[in-house]
């Protein structure tokens, strides 16, 4: 194609991909890299408060919306731009550099580590005065400055570009003085939490007079909240170095002083700094620590009623705050003073979910971007199988893997030496064992305080039950396998299901074959163990109990002995008060105001006559499975599952035992083929300590006669 280096284009600037953090791509609709006359690969020169130079990759098509260009936040740094700004794009030739200077931004960890970073570093297109980011091992990085190129002008680092690393220097030498460290880049599964605050905060500091004219104040707060470590700080600090703003960071319990009124003189001082070097935001964690709920203060505590009354009067009553934005974030909503939370204040109220797949995804894109991955890891199943993790979480997920990744080199390592040699660092190396065996150590903090677990029963552990298994298919994976057409046909799905049947039929069997059909997070609650004897404590733990399970949305919940925990009212029992507190408790919770979203009720009971009959109507359990004893089918069935693994003689005929074995549950076949190995081994062991045989030994073997020995055991 003949190159036509007169054509530019204007194009608006949005958020880069993840794994294109330090690469210096530039990613555009196919269409204008062709109107440019480039090819893919090409080198395009950016130009917004600065210039840079980047090379040209095509977009994702769900990127490709109007004229974009996608730069991570290096990148945009480099040409002094922010989101949304227009930038001038056109191709140029970059010749490959002879040689290069330059200056780290902080000390250099070892000199170990520059030989690596050199490797790191080759095909990148620079130019002077650009940051660009070396990877070290593991997630750590390293920042430099470009101080000179030779030739001048836009250059490729190739592998024959000799690299020479000059003292450490301040960035303020260069055009754009204070470029981001953190990007948004850097926040993976918050794309529209992001956004929503960069409304709320970027438009009034950079844009004021659009509120001007419009005749309104500008917001002046936005509190974040949701669960610990979904990523409420880090959006905060992005923000904050996206802007190019000054930045207050509060932590709420250093605001308390032990002298009186040092509280809120310390409160006074921040905002009063942070007005006079506007546009600024102050960022204030924890903010439950310094402004609770005034009327559960005890008379004792008048310290933290006057720090909330300060609060209020400094974000309601300061007319010189107009460039200043409060950003607030906590765990707690409900524990915040209601007088913070009206217009005026804090003016929007965003909830920081816990991330789904495809924000797992991202996230682990993220803090796996400097890790030595091996082939057989797969980012994506990783993501399907770690519903309720958050951002923190998934973080420690990769460390633990790391760590056990080094626990396998630990035999090769001398002690003696005082570092490894770079060799020996090159062979380290991440499989998807890692990943596996860090999945067993690491729990999902949005589920830590009630048990949770993805069971690794599948529906083939379970024998016979088949109309059981196929109703639980039904509502479970039906609404996830082909949801569009619930929603053709206007059917919601189903809410709750009830299990029912006598002792040891299978109910907890098929409600763990369930949750890990559909890898789904399974709660297993048993009934009894929410009742309380203080009053409000059990109603109090089945709330807990349906918001744990709301965040970790999708999720089963298992209530085991249901018939406990909501028995049928007004049966005139001493503590029917209590009994009945908890079965409204539980009526609201299913199908009450508040929409039970993506929760699934599994529950079981061999009582079902004495439940409550308001769960029992659609819209709470839709559905009730009555568990008959197994048939002489279902028996085989389950007796081959249970024998799966175990030394059967010859003489052992499983159609025979299932044809004796009327009326037995599943759990008394499991019974008898355990005790028949046990009556395996015990005749084995006698054999083996009697003087004849002179411990020589037999292979061990399952006969008929064991399981008759334990068929006739079972029925004294």
């Amino acid at each position: 194609m003949e190159t036509k280096p007169d054509v530019t284009l204007s194009l608006k600037v949005s958020e880069g991909l993840g794994k294109d953090v330090g690469r210096a791509l530039a990613r555009m609709d196919p269409a204008d890299i062709k109107a440019l006359g480039a090819e893919i690969g090409d080198m395009v020169e950016v130009v917004g408060k600065r210039r840079t130079v980047c090379r040209a990759m095509p977009a994702y098509k769900d990127a490709r919306t109007g004229a974009r260009i996608q730069l991570d936040g290096l990148s945009r740094g480099n040409a002094g731009v922010s989101l949304d700004d227009a930038v001038v794009v056109r191709k140029i030739a970059a010749p490959i550099a002879t040689r290069i200077v330059l200056s780290p931004t902080v000390a250099l960890p070892s000199d170990k580590d520059l030989q690596y970073i050199g490797t790191r570093l080759d095909g990148l297109p620079i130019v002077e005065g650009d940051r660009i980011r070396g990877t070290l091992f593991g997630s750590r990085f390293l920042d430099f400055i470009v101080r000179e190129t030779t030739p001048k002008g836009p250059v490729v680092i190739a592998p024959q570009t000799l690299l020479k690393i000059g003292p450490v220097r301040a960035e303020a030498e260069g055009q754009a003085t204070s470029r981001p460290t953190l990007s948004y880049e850097d926040i993976g599964g918050l794309r529209r939490e992001v956004q929503r605050v960069r409304e709320i905060v970027e438009l009034p500091l950079r844009f004021p007079e659009v509120f001007a004219r419009l005749g309104i104040d500008a917001p002046k707060g936005v509190l974040l909240y949701g669960p610990p470590g979904c990523g409420k700080t880090l959006i905060a600090r992005a923000v904050a170095h996206e802007t190019d703003v000054r930045f207050f960071s509060v932590n709420g319990p250093e605001i308390i002083g032990k002298f009186y009124g040092e509280s809120e003189s310390q409160l006074r001082a921040i905002f009063e700094q942070a007005a006079k070097q506007a546009p600024s935001i102050i960022f204030i964690d924890e903010i439950d620590a310094i402004a609770p709920k005034r009327e559960d203060l005890g008379g004792e505590k008048q310290v933290e009623r006057r720090v909330v009354a300060q609060l209020l009067s400094l974000m309601d009553g300061l007319k010189a705050r107009e460039n200043v934005i409060v950003i607030a974030a906590t765990n707690l909503p409900n524990a915040i003073d209601p007088a913070l939370r009206r217009p005026g204040r804090f003016d929007r109220e965003i909830v920081i979910p816990i991330p789904d797949r495809n924000g797992r995804r991202e996230i682990l894109e993220i803090h796996s971007r400097g890790m030595p991955l091996a082939g057989d890891v797969d980012l994506e199943r990783l993501a399907a199988i770690t519903h309720g993790f958050v951002g923190a979480d998934l973080e420690a997920l990769c460390r633990e893997a790391a760590m056990i990744c080094v626990r396998r080199i630990l035999p090769e390592i001398d002690f003696q030496k005082a570092s490894l040699p770079y060799e020996s660092l090159m062979k380290l190396e991440l499989c998807n064992h890692d990943f596996e065996v860090a999945l067993r150590d690491v729990e999902p903090s949005a589920l830590r305080e009630v048990f949770v677990e993805v069971p690794t029963t599948t529906w083939d552990d379970v024998g016979g039950l088949e109309r059981a298994k196929a109703m639980l298919r039904e509502a479970l994976e039906w609404p996830m396998l082909y949801g569009p057409l619930f929603v053709e046909a206007g059917v919601k799905p189903i809410k709750g299901i009830l299990l029912s049947g006598p002792p040891g039929c299978g109910k907890t069997l098929l409600a763990q074959a369930a949750a890990s059909s559909i890898q789904v997070n399974f709660i297993s609650v048993k009934g009894p163990s929410l009742l309380s004897k203080y009053v409000g404590e059990s109603e109090r733990a089945v709330r807990e109990v349906f918001r744990k399970a709301k965040q970790a949305a999708p999720c089963l919940v298992f209530f085991d002995e249901v018939d406990a925990l909501v028995p049928r009212r007004g049966n005139g029992a001493a503590d029917s008060n209590v009994s009945e507190r908890v079965v409204g408790q539980f009526l609201a919770e299913m199908d009450g105001i508040e929409k039970l979203t993506g929760v699934l009720v599994l529950a079981a009971t061999n009582r079902p006559d004495i439940i409550d009959p308001a769960l029992l109507r659609p819209g709470r359990f839709d559905v009730r499975v009555d568990i008959p004893p197994p048939d002489e089918r279902e028996r085989l069935a389950i007796l081959r599952i249970q024998t799966r693994g175990k030394p059967l003689a010859a003489d052992v005929r499983l159609e025979s035992i299932a044809a004796t074995t009327t009326g037995r549950s599943g759990a008394e076949l499991g019974g008898i083929c355990q005790q028949a190995a046990l009556n395996a081994i015990r005749e084995l062991v006698a054999e083996l300590r009697t003087a004849e045989l002179g411990g020589a030994s037999r292979p061990l073997s399952i006969n008929a006669r064991h399981f008759s020995e334990a068929i006739a055991g079972l029925s004294v």
